[in-house]
């Protein structure tokens, strides 16, 4: 098969190229990346020995394809060539194909089974066939009213209508899922909201998709043309019937910002309360100095379309790196805000648009991108619904980011030297993300409101905010004392000793809260009878651990070592996986850490570690314990490196992915092997370390019994265990609604493992997605889990339900739960059931 090498400045854009052109044939084809440089002041760059390396990791006598963006990749490529064999050298082809639509264009080819000539002739025709699909746009048109491109006649059109659910619609994050999930398909996509009777836009626009203001309740027309049109729709309609997982129960509000305002009184200054909480502090201005546009006449028009591209790349990293802090600081849902600010920059309709611009009027990148920004935060002003007319924060937040970029003005310098309120005309999302809670005790701006996503990030990172108060607090010298209660929305200029004696009294009463809530989720996880269970983390990585920690983990039920294994073109040594296992249990202080061993396959394919053949179902494949056992020296490196970190910390390994008997007894030989010949040179590790297993497969839960003889514990997996039991891939759209773990008869393959278990003597825990859901907490409390794994960010709310709940409740609610007949029914049942408890 065909192999497939990217090669660009950024590693961001690498990886991302990489990850879409492999999802479009699930791992199928070997794919390497040669990206970025090892500086971490300026990582923008190519390296050519990277590249030779790349090359060499994917060779294969049927050819090397070789992809690139600008500059230097090219000289790059071409110079690492003369690093490989003349045998090799001959078989690699180096292609001018465009950078993504190539790959994807390349890696279907070459799962096609395809030569190397027919997929270097399919990379570059895949812009032919994007243009032809994307129709012109003039320049003159809206950026949110552009032509829709004419359908193929012989391509028969699909549709369906649906109703919008959530109480939201299709705000910026469900609207970043619709069109990530229409984007994946080859069908042309049309939506229209019925209900507002407007016209048909295209489905892969974020900003169409958007500005058509849906709201729940509406009903939209979504119409798919193409071969895959009935697959885009049912990928469609399960993104709607789950709510585009979202709960409808709660609201975006907290309790205390629905209180009724009262009036201000004199001395007092009135706002919207947008964030609970009291801060006092002297006030520090924060004012982003505009980017003034000038446009002028360029006769280099792709020149200057170029610069656009690569300004818009290098504002994708850096949303990317806002999205991933967000996410460790704010938790995944509400860092999911930047998920819509990437396929902003990625809206075809927008690019489009602006590409035209700079081509037909031979203007600047900087005045194309403003006119174009310009355009659509008009279209959202425009928009009856308030709510989505604040989403222009955004379409601002990421137009002034590329912006930056264009001109080379500096980032704005948001880091306080001491605890301060920050006094803003207003903050984007990205600002607030990146604020300093210990450094920035409150927030009070002339402009916002309360279902802003600036609001929301300050409320998720616990900082006190007023905004909306009046334009003099603009005029208030730095260092000037001002206090404010994000409760009743006010806030007071060198208040009276009277008022400050009340706000002090409030804030120790709000920060005792707070500190209550923190303690009690490092408090052991005991029922309102006297049940304990174990609450431990899930982590990938050594920040996780640190953030597992301070979130209150009792130790980590899942550690998923694939991280060491990705982004390189060989496999981790023995010294340093070593150096990472022992860095993490050092963090953990003797807590339990349950490492599971290289788990690749499915959806975690490594192109340096190949099956060797394509496989038409990977997830039924050589995959996890398979794949380890096949490569005993892969396996034994590992092995090797865990139980020489074990000495003086409490390390169990975790074997995954277990369908046999068999393969348990051959991976603990294996096991044995690797202690021999660390007894026989005389280096040291915990001999009596506890081996337990994954249980994710139906055939392990069908001999449970057998396994739990051979094994410390067991730990079970529901998100493969949920895929395998409904026979649904999870990663296809038109069967994913099946592959939900509160289905019965997930729930039952549950209660049957720790039925064995117990029998056994063993425990067992559950380290599945299904675990971090409050809501299901009851049934796993009720069919006898003894520890439950979770994100980090998870574990109080985890801790705050086992808090509320009863052994004794939960297991009449997991009883009637095993005889529901979907997982709809039972989430009913829970929610009818559980009455929670201070």
């Amino acid at each position: 098969m065909v192999g497939i090498v990217i090669v660009s400045h950024s590693k961001q854009l690498a990886l991302g190229v990489r990850e879409l052109a492999a999802q479009m044939v699930q791992g199928e084809v070997p794919i390497a990346i040669a990206a970025g440089i090892e500086d971490p002041e300026n990582p923008l760059g190519t390296d050519p020995i990277q590249v030779s390396e790349a090359m060499a990791a994917v060779f294969s006598d049927d050819g090397v394809l070789v992809l690139m963006d600008l500059g230097s990749a090219l000289l790059s490529a071409e110079m690492a060539l003369e690093f490989l064999p003349e045998e090799q050298r001959q078989k690699v082809y180096l292609c001018e194909a465009p950078l993504v639509e190539g790959a994807i264009a390349a890696v279907v080819a070459a799962a096609a089974g395809n030569n190397i000539q027919q997929v270097m002739a399919e990379a570059r025709g895949a812009l032919a066939a994007k243009a032809t699909q994307l129709g012109g746009v003039s320049s003159t048109s809206s950026v949110v009213d552009s032509d829709i491109p004419a359908s193929n006649p012989e391509s028969p059109t699909q549709e369906i209508r649906l109703i919008v659910s959530n109480r939201l619609g299709l705000h910026a994050r469900p609207a970043a899922q619709f069109v990530a999930t229409a984007a994946r398909f080859q069908s042309q996509i049309l939506v229209r909201n019925l209900t507002r009777n407007t016209q048909l836009v295209r489905g892969d626009s974020i900003n169409q998709v958007t500005t058509l203001g849906v709201r729940q309740g509406h009903e939209l027309l979504i119409t798919a043309t193409g071969s895959d049109a009935d697959a885009a729709l049912a990928a469609l309609q399960v993104l709607f019937a789950t709510n585009f997982g979202e709960d409808n129960v709660a609201f975006d509000y907290p309790a205390v910002l629905q209180h009724e305002v009262t009036p201000a009184t004199p001395g007092e200054l009135l706002g919207i309360p947008a964030s609970g909480g009291v801060a006092i502090a002297p006030v520090v201005h924060y004012q982003p100095t505009p980017i003034a546009v000038t446009e002028y006449h360029v006769e280099d028009v792709e020149g200057e379309w170029q610069r656009l591209q690569a300004a818009i790349h290098i504002a994708r990293q850096e949303i990317q790196a806002v999205f991933s802090q967000a996410s460790f600081q704010i938790g995944d849902a509400e860092a999911a805000i930047f998920d819509a600010h990437l396929l902003f920059l990625e809206d075809p309709v927008l690019l489009e648009a602006a590409h035209q611009r700079i081509l037909e009027q031979h203007i600047n990148a900087e005045a194309a991108w403003q006119a174009v920004v310009d355009e659509v935060a008009t279209s959202y002003q425009t928009l009856e619904d308030s709510y989505l007319q604040e989403r222009v924060d955004d379409v601002a937040d990421v137009g002034q980011r590329v912006m930056r970029l264009l001109t080379g003005h500096a980032p704005a310098n948001l880091h306080l030297e001491s605890p301060a309120i920050l006094i803003a005309s207003d903050l984007t999302p990205s600002d607030t993300a990146g604020l300093d809670p210990t450094k920035v005790l409150g927030i009070c701006t002339t402009s916002g409101s309360a279902t802003s996503h600036s609001a929301i990030i300050a409320r998720t990172l616990g900082i006190p905010a007023v905004l909306g108060v009046d334009a003099q607090v603009l005029h208030l010298a730095d260092g000037t004392i001002m206090a404010l209660d994000g409760e009743s929305g006010k806030a007071w200029v060198e208040p009276e000793l009277d008022i400050l004696e009340q706000l002090q009294a409030k804030r120790e009463a709000w920060q005792t809260a707070q500190q209550q809530a923190r303690v009690t989720a490092h408090q052991p996880a005991i029922t309102r009878d006297g049940r304990q269970v174990s609450v431990f983390a899930n982590i990938g990585s050594i920040s996780d651990v640190q953030a597992a920690v301070a979130n209150g983990a009792e130790g980590v039920g899942l550690l998923r070592t694939e991280f060491l294994y990705l982004d390189r073109t060989s496999a981790p040594t023995e010294e340093e996986q070593l150096a990472v296992y022992q860095a993490i249990a050092q963090v953990l202080d003797n807590r339990p850490l349950m490492i599971r061993t290289l788990d690749i396959g499915g959806d975690k394919p490594l192109p340096y570690l190949r099956v060797g053949f394509p496989e038409a179902n990977p997830f039924l494949g050589w995959r996890g314990i398979r794949f380890c056992l096949g490569n005993p020296e892969v396996f034994k490196t590992q092995l090797r490196a865990i139980l020489r970190a074990s000495v003086g910390h409490q390390i169990k390994i975790m074997l995954p992915m277990i369908a046999t008997v068999t393969e348990v007894r051959a991976a603990k030989r294996i096991l044995g092997e690797v202690q021999a010949e660390l007894n026989q040179a005389g280096i040291p590790f915990d001999a009596g370390m506890k081996v337990g297993i994954m249980v994710e497969v139906p055939s392990a839960v069908a001999i449970a019994e057998r396994l739990a003889a051979e094994v410390d514990f067991f730990s079970i997996g529901t998100n493969d265990l949920s895929q395998y039991v409904m026979a649904g891939d999870r990663t296809n759209p038109r069967v994913a609604n099946l592959v939900d773990a509160l289905h019965p008869a997930v729930l039952r393959m549950v209660q049957q493992t720790v039925q064995a278990a117990h029998a056994a003597g063993i425990p067992v825990g559950l380290c599945g997605e299904l675990a971090a859901d409050p809501l299901a907490t009851t049934i796993l409390l009720g069919l006898g889990l003894d520890e439950l794994s979770v994100n980090p960010q998870s574990i109080p709310a985890i801790k705050q339900a086992i808090h509320q709940l009863s052994l004794e409740e939960s297991e009449a609610i997991a009883a009637s739960a095993l005889q529901q007949d979907s997982p709809e029914d039972v989430r009913e049942l829970i929610l009818t059931s559980v009455i929670p408890r201070a």
